[in-house]
């Protein structure tokens, strides 16, 4: 191997092993939101109080965006994860309001 052929290799695994320490804290930072948006979606239904909050939903979409446009970050791509999640929070409080109706939840 050139020196130009291991210089690539060690800073493609020097990169990749900052990516999957970004990918790890990522998928912790997750979890510790869905805790929360959990525990949103039990008040929720305690109160019969819809699944869904499409305003807050379209203020946080802006939100998102900015911030997005603030970190050099598409913008269109940050609205499109955001709305994965909101998406996923949506069917939990769904799922939380059905079990609390069948008196599973």
């Amino acid at each position: 191997m050139n020196d130009d052929s291991a210089f690539v290799q060690n800073e493609l695994q020097r990169l990749r092993a900052s990516i999957d320490n970004l990918d790890a804290a990522l998928v912790h930072l997750l979890a510790e939101r869905f805790k929360c948006t959990q525990e949103v979606g039990r008040l929720k239904a305690e109160y019969n109080l819809p699944p869904a909050d499409p305003e807050r939903e379209k203020r946080q979409i802006t939100r998102l965006r900015s911030l997005a446009e603030e970190s050099r970050l598409d913008p269109v791509f940050a609205e499109r994860f955001l709305g994965f999640i909101i998406a996923e929070v949506v069917r939990h409080h769904e799922l939380i309001a059905s079990n609390k109706a069948r008196g599973t939840g």
